[in-house]
C-alpha cells in the first residue's frame, strides 16, 4: 500500500494509490491539558477552535509549512492515518510533500510524525515539484516550468527542469497571514475582536485582489472590544483588498526575486509558457491578475488549485519503485528528493 501525504499548516491530505484522495481534514488538534490527552483531530477539532473551555486546548500542530510541536503532529497523524489503514499489518511507503526552503531538522521532524504510525519508508518531495504535477505540467523535460504554489503556512515559488529545481524561493506568509490581518484591522478599525476562524470565513467569502466589478459585504460576528458584548459589522470586498494587499505584495515580490535569478533560457520558457498558479490562495478573485500585471508575464490558475499538492502526491508514487531498486530512471532523473 503506498500513500501520499499533504501535511499542510490548514489542511492535511491523504492520497491512496489507486483510489485517490481519501482524506481532506483540517490540521488541527483539540487536547485535555491536565492530562495531555488527544480529544479531537481533524474537522471536528476545528469547530473547537476559539470555543474551547481552559482545560481543553485546540491548536495547529504545523505552522509556516513546518511542524512547530511535533508530539502534537504525531498524535494528530496517528489518529488521522487510522482511518485510512486499519489494518496493523499494513505498513505503507508514504510520499509527504514538503516546502523547498526547510532545514534538515525540519525534515526530520516530518519524517518522525509520519513514521510514527508504523510505515515501512517515507520519501519527501518538494510541494512545488508535486503542485506541478498535480496540475498536469510536464517537469521531467528540459523545459522551464514555473509555479508558484500559494498555501496557508507558505508561498513557495520554483522554476523547475528535468525533474528537478532550477531555482526556487520560500516565504513563510500565505492565508494564515491574511487571516491575522483581517483580525487585526477589524479590531484597529471598529474595536470588534474576532477569531481566525471568522476572518477566514470573511476572506474566503469577498477577498479580492483586484478591485470588484460588484461590492460585496460580509458580516463579521465577535466582542466588541470596548463593551464586551456581542456585536457584529459589515466590511466590504474593498476593505479586505485593501487588507489582503500586503501579503500579496510579498509574494508577487517572491516570484519577481526567482525571475531574476533564473538563468535566461528558462526565463524564456516561461515568458512562453507563463506562470502556474497552485495552492488554496490561488483562489482568490484578482491574484493571478495582480500578479501577471507586475510580471507582465500571463498566469493560469490550476484546475482545483488547492488539490494540486496532494494529486502530485499521488503521481510522485510512481516513482518509489525506482528508488526501492535504486535503479536509474530515463536520463538519471528522479523527482524524489530523499527517503527516510
Amino acid at each position: 500500500m503506498d500513500i501520499g501525504i499533504d501535511l499542510g499548516s490548514s489542511r492535511t491530505r491523504v492520497f491512496v494509490d489507486k483510489k485517490g484522495i481519501v482524506l481532506d481534514e483540517a490540521s488541527v488538534a483539540a487536547y485535555n491539558v491536565a492530562e495531555n490527552r488527544i480529544i479531537a483531530v481533524g474537522d471536528e477539532a476545528y469547530n473547537m477552535v476559539g470555543k474551547t473551555p481552559e482545560s481543553i486546548q485546540a491548536e495547529y500542530p504545523l505552522a509556516g509549512g513546518v511542524i512547530a510541536q511535533s508530539l502534537l503532529a504525531e498524535d494528530m497523524v496517528n489518529i488521522l492515518l487510522k482511518h485510512i489503514c486499519t489494518s496493523k499489518i499494513v505498513m505503507p511507503r508514504v510520499v509527504a510533500s514538503i516546502p523547498g526552503d526547510i532545514t534538515e531538522v525540519e525534515k526530520r521532524a516530518v519524517v518522525n510524525a509520519i513514521s510514527s504510525f508504523g510505515v515501512r519508508r517515507v520519501f519527501l518531495i518538494e510541494n512545488t515539484k508535486v503542485a506541478a504535477m498535480g496540475a498536469g505540467a510536464d517537469i521531467m523535460s528540459a523545459h522551464g516550468t514555473m509555479v508558484a504554489n500559494l498555501g496557508a503556512g507558505t508561498s513557495n515559488v520554483a522554476i523547475l527542469s528535468l525533474g528537478g529545481l532550477s531555482v526556487s524561493k520560500t516565504i513563510k506568509a500565505g492565508g494564515n497571514d491574511m487571516d491575522e490581518d483581517i483580525v487585526k484591522y477589524v479590531r484597529k478599525k471598529y474595536s470588534l475582536i474576532i477569531g481566525q476562524p471568522m476572518a477566514e470565513k470573511c476572506k474566503i467569502a469577498i477577498g479580492c485582489l483586484t478591485k470588484p466589478e460588484e461590492e460585496k459585504t460580509f458580516r463579521v460576528k465577535g466582542r466588541d472590544a470596548i463593551s464586551g458584548l456581542p456585536r457584529f459589522v459589515d466590511v466590504t470586498s474593498s476593505e479586505i483588498m485593501e487588507v489582503l494587499m500586503e501579503t500579496a505584495t510579498g509574494i508577487v515580490t517572491l516570484i519577481k526575486d526567482v525571475l531574476e535569478e533564473a538563468p535566461p533560457e528558462l526565463v524564456g520558457d516561461v515568458y512562453s509558457d507563463g506562470i502556474l498558479l497552485t495552492g488554496g490562495l490561488a483562489n482568490i478573485d484578482g491574484f493571478a491578475q495582480l500578479i501577471a500585471d507586475s510580471t507582465e508575464i500571463k498566469v493560469t490558475v490550476a484546475d482545483s488549485p488547492e488539490d494540486c499538492v496532494i494529486i502530485g502526491c499521488g503521481k510522485a508514487i510512481n516513482y518509489i519503485a525506482e528508488v526501492e531498486r535504486n535503479a536509474k530512471m530515463k536520463n538519471d532523473i528522479n523527482p524524489l528528493m530523499a527517503a527516510y
